[in-house]
């Protein structure tokens, strides 16, 4: 099977420490998960293909620390990003209040031109445990109102809807790069001074 062009894009996930970063990032392109915790320092990347409409895409996909003692490093990290993947745990209400802040960070360090559509990702993960706090309503009003952001309730350990969610990243950063190109391509938009407006009113050819 033959493919188009090849896309490279840059995907950074954020959360707060132990919400599974690492985790579902080591399963979908490893398909591997480690019961052992370990934080990430600074920030670690993988690369992973995807096919969109036929389209080759590489992710680089940044794990970054969630250790507010690392958050300084950000900005040199969300530079250049096409897509935001941020992370919660389903059974702590406490990673879940934080998705305001990891946002805004974002966008702020990102320097992001449209922050209204630019292509987030909300994940929830940790699924598979019983002691879940955080309804997938709940969830999913958060994301309308961060203008519909899509959402994905995953699990790490059981490789729940992970392969999807990265699909719909791939995606849809895609389709803000095509848009992106489209806008940059259009003629700048020709005005007539009111002497030139004048001289073509007074044509009589």
């Amino acid at each position: 099977m033959s493919y188009g062009k090849r896309s490279l894009i840059k995907v950074v996930i954020l959360g707060d420490s132990g919400v599974g970063k690492t985790s579902l990032l080591n399963q979908y392109v490893s398909k591997k998960f480690s019961n052992q915790y370990k934080a990430t320092i600074g920030a670690d990347f993988l690369t992973k293909d995807a096919v969109v409409d036929g389209r080759i895409v590489t992710m680089t996909i940044w794990d970054t620390a969630g250790q507010e003692r690392f958050q300084s490093l950000g900005v040199a990290f969300y530079r250049g990003a096409e897509s935001c993947v941020l992370v919660f745990d389903v059974t702590s209400p406490i990673s879940f209040k934080s998705l305001d802040s990891w946002r805004d960070e974002f966008l702020i360090q990102a320097n992001v031109r449209d922050p209204e559509n630019f292509p987030f990702v909300v994940i929830g993960n940790k699924v598979d445990l019983n002691t879940r706090s955080i309804s997938t309503r709940r969830a999913e009003a958060w994301c309308r109102s961060k203008h519909n952001i899509p959402y994905f309730e995953t699990s790490a350990k059981e490789s729940l809807n992970i392969d999807l969610a990265f699909q719909t990243v791939a995606k849809n950063a895609i389709l803000q790069d095509i848009e992106s190109q489209l806008f940059s391509e259009l003629p700048p938009e020709i005005k007539l001074n009111g002497k030139d407006q004048k001289r073509k009113n007074e044509c009589q050819c």
